[in-house]
């Protein structure tokens, strides 16, 4: 019976040995088992302390795939097996108790960069390997054609201990002489080799320019030539080599015979490929991944004459909750199975289905039809979503939105086209998924110019490129300006004056609503202290200031508010905080308890925007609101003459309701003389609109208001 090792050393050389175990039949080396192994003990240290560095140094895991080559492990097979050694016991020898998910995660990661560090060198000690082949193989060269205009017997030193393959044909391509490496890389005897014709071996993957460069050469038009060729064994197997291929002269430098030099580059070849075939698809789906789809991508779209693209973006829906409730292994497998009902779908000449990451997949179309293939292609992977999948026992349903990108090619690269296929998939998840949208190119740029606002914002407060314009509140009793609300605006240094409906959306969804809502309200709470000073005696006046519901819950705004008004000099009533009636819906007791305290105070509290949300009237009682703002929906109903009666009896409920509780009220959209009359008569408090003022800079209130006071 045996125990495992106790000891970090002992755990860190058992995982040396098995690693000494797992490579050393592949390894070229001299050395017994027990000495390789004493090699691979740095190694594996090495490999243990980058398992448990504070981050990820891929350089150091590129170093020890480098390390391999140095120790001799030059057979992409033992790469191969190291990279199983590290993936099934580093973390189980050397994890030393450590957070086991994270390690698994460290040590893939290490896999990679141990890979590319292998590959690297082995590029690197190969390309060393041809030059050393190279110069060799020209003084072969030399050295042949010496032997056979002077000794046979140096000829034949020269000929049978080369490391490359050679052989010696006559001009007809009849093959005379071949050495025993020549024989050893195809894997025939001197019989079946020697005899044969160098026009037989052609080979489907033969370059157009071989047989060209071939017939130069045998006529004396060219002093030798070097390609990479590929032939046939005897038993069907590929021999890749380097092929370099001279002309020999007689003494009177007439052409005699031909002299080829043959590399075998067959296995690395094979990793090569291998690492390309890495490099450029999925781990998980195995589907073409990011790279492979770009280098499609940008080959169709450079296609000319009348060549046409379709393409696909496919977002899952959902898919973070299945992360989430099911696992992230759960979750890997959805995807594997989504990925092969997506390849099943595209089978057609010129499609492809390729993994972006995630749960994120486009499918490619190329052809002269794509207009209608596009969309057959886009019903098929939906139908293939639709049936269930089946995971751990649970039969799950699943959903995607693919935005469609349809074209000729050559009009736009690559970024361009995925860029509006990604904004245009949005657009179908946005409408409920489980669809597909086509790309519009209005849709695109309102998307692209929405988005650069948002990422101007924060340069743009800092940049001071708000500025504030003020609507006056006129008092429909005797037409006197009480006050005004202030309205932000951005001085856009490429779109001119924009309004707030075009970046407060903005602002909210990205934080900024709060240090810009501050910013207004001192710039306005100022601006009524100003006013109050230069108006002294003729009655103050008010500022009304939109408070959005991201303010409504941070919890400096009483103590911003107060803050603000002391350092202007301005009394709380001076000031009134407008909410819109949605923002307030449902409002619990928390989200009150700041707009109360406001309210006790001093501060006017308005609910904004009236009569468009879904609020119980009863509920009025319990919000800390004096002023109700009628939204200009109401003053739409009154243009007509007569008025419509329906409007006039809703507004003069609302208004009785209003005074009953103690609530001022406010109209918004006045725009006719006739309107503020008939709300005056109604009762209502105060107007604004453009029949009294249109939004502007805050010295043209001051007159209005001086013009009441004078008149």
């Amino acid at each position: 019976m045996t125990t495992e090792p106790d000891g970090p050393e002992d755990r860190l050389r058992r995982f040396a040995a098995i690693w000494a175990r797992a490579i050393f039949p592949v390894t070229a080396t001299s050395l017994t088992r027990p000495e390789f192994e004493e090699q691979l003990v740095p190694l594996a240290r090495r490999l243990r302390d980058a398992l448990h560095a504070r981050a990820m140094n891929a350089a150091e895991g590129q170093a020890l795939g480098a390390a391999l080559i140095d120790v001799h492990c030059t057979d992409p097979e033992s790469l191969s097996r190291t990279l199983d050694c590290v993936d099934a016991y580093l973390v189980l020898y050397c994890g030393e108790d450590g957070p086991q998910d994270a390690l698994r995660t460290r040590a893939s990661r290490l896999q990679h960069a141990m890979a590319a560090g292998f590959a690297q060198a082995l590029r690197e000690r190969t390309l060393a390997e041809q030059e050393t082949i190279a110069h060799a193989a020209l003084h072969a060269q030399e050295a042949v054609a010496q032997a056979l205009h002077a000794s046979e017997a140096r000829f034949r030193a020269v000929f049978e201990g080369a490391a490359i393959g050679i052989s010696i044909a006559d001009l007809d391509g009849n093959i005379l002489e071949v050495n025993n490496t020549l024989l050893r890389m195809f894997g025939g005897t001197e019989q079946s080799v020697r005899g044969r014709n160098v026009k037989q071996w052609t080979h489907p993957e033969d370059a157009p320019q071989v047989w060209r460069l071939y017939e130069e050469l045998v006529q004396g038009d060219r002093e030798h030539y070097h390609i990479e060729k590929a032939y046939y064994r005897p038993d069907g197997t590929v021999l890749w080599t380097n092929l370099t291929v001279s002309l020999l002269r007689d003494a009177d430098g007439q052409p005699q015979y031909q002299l080829a030099l043959m590399e075998d580059t067959t296995e690395r070849r094979l990793l090569n490929l291998r690492l390309r075939y890495e490099a450029t698809h999925d781990a998980l789906t195995g589907l073409p991944n990011r790279t492979l789809f770009f280098e499609r991508l940008d080959k169709a779209l450079a296609a000319g004459g009348d060549a046409r693209f379709g393409l696909c973006y496919l977002d899952l829906d959902g898919f973070k909750a299945i992360n989430d409730s099911l696992g992230h292994a759960a979750g890997d497998r959805l995807l594997v199975e989504v990925a092969d009902r997506l390849q099943a779908c595209a089978t057609a000449p010129g499609e492809m289905v390729a993994r972006l990451g995630g749960d994120e997949f486009v499918a490619l179309t190329t052809g002269p039809d794509t207009q209608h293939e596009v969309d057959a292609l886009a019903d098929r992977i939906l139908n293939a979503l639709s049936a269930p999948i089946r995971i751990d026992g649970r039969e799950l349903t699943v959903r995607g939105s693919i935005g469609i990108v349809e074209g000729p090619a050559g009009e736009r690269g690559p970024a361009e086209v995925l860029r509006s296929a990604d904004i245009t998939m949005y657009r179908a998840k946005s409408a409920g998924g489980n669809r597909y949208e086509l790309a519009d190119p209005e849709a695109d740029a309102r998307v692209i110019t929405r988005h650069g606002l948002t990422t101007a914002l924060p340069a743009a407060l800092d940049r001071g490129e708000f500025f504030i314009e003020y609507q006056p509140l006129v008092k429909l009793g005797d037409g006197s300006v009480r006050g005004a609300e202030a309205l932000v605006r951005w001085l856009h240094p490429q779109h001119g004056v924009l309004g707030p409906d075009r970046f407060i959306p903005l602002a909210e969804r990205t934080g900024l609503i709060v240090p810009l809502g501050r910013w207004v309200l001192e710039e306005s709470v100022r601006q009524a202290r100003a006013w109050q000073q230069r108006t002294a005696g003729s009655g103050p006046l008010r500022v009304n200031v939109n408070l959005s519901p991201c303010q409504l819950t941070h919890p400096g705004l009483v103590s911003d508010t107060v803050e603000i008004l002391e350092e202007a000099g301005l009394e709380p009533d001076a000031l009134c905080l407008e909410v819109t009636e949605s923002a307030l819906i449902g409002a619990d007791d928390d989200l009150l308890k700041p707009l109360r305290r406001l309210a006790e105070m001093g501060v006017d509290i308005a609910l904004d925007d009236f009569g468009t949300g879904y609020s119980n009237l009863a509920n009025l009682r319990r919000l800390p609101v004096s002023v109700l703002k009628l939204d200009r929906s109401f003053t739409q109903g009154m243009q007509q003459f007569p008025a419509d009666p329906v409007d006039l009896k809703i507004v003069e409920g609302i208004v009785s309701l209003a005074h009953s509780l103690d609530l001022a009220v406010t109209v918004e959209g006045v725009e006719t003389g006739a309107q503020a009359e008939q709300l005056r008569l109604m009762g209502c408090d105060t107007a604004q609109g453009w029949y009294y003022a249109r939004p502007g800079p805050p010295d043209r209130l001051h007159e209005l208001a001086l013009m009441d006071a004078t008149g």
